[in-house]
């Protein structure tokens, strides 16, 4: 059981990392370092097309991430 587990964590990060790699940046080039927080803050507008879906696989691989590092440290003991 801990080598399943083990391993499915194993291929979560690799997922996750691959995911963040995938995704835009917030801000882009040196306007986006200048604005800063002010475009997140006036500049409310929702993801759309592949930025919402890979931030949806980005939290739900994070939840899993999560859960199967408490499993793997339960079972180890």
């Amino acid at each position: 059981m801990h080598a399943f587990l083990v391993t499915l964590l194993v291929i979560v990060c690799i997922g996750i990392i691959a995911v963040v790699l995938l995704q835009s940046g917030r801000s882009a080039g040196l306007s986006g370092a200048i604005t800063g927080g002010a475009e997140q803050l006036f500049g409310k507008q929702k993801a759309r097309g592949i930025d919402a879906v890979l931030h949806r696989v980005t939290v739900v691989l994070a939840v899993l991430f999560f859960v199967l590092t408490v499993a793997v440290t339960y079972f180890e003991l």
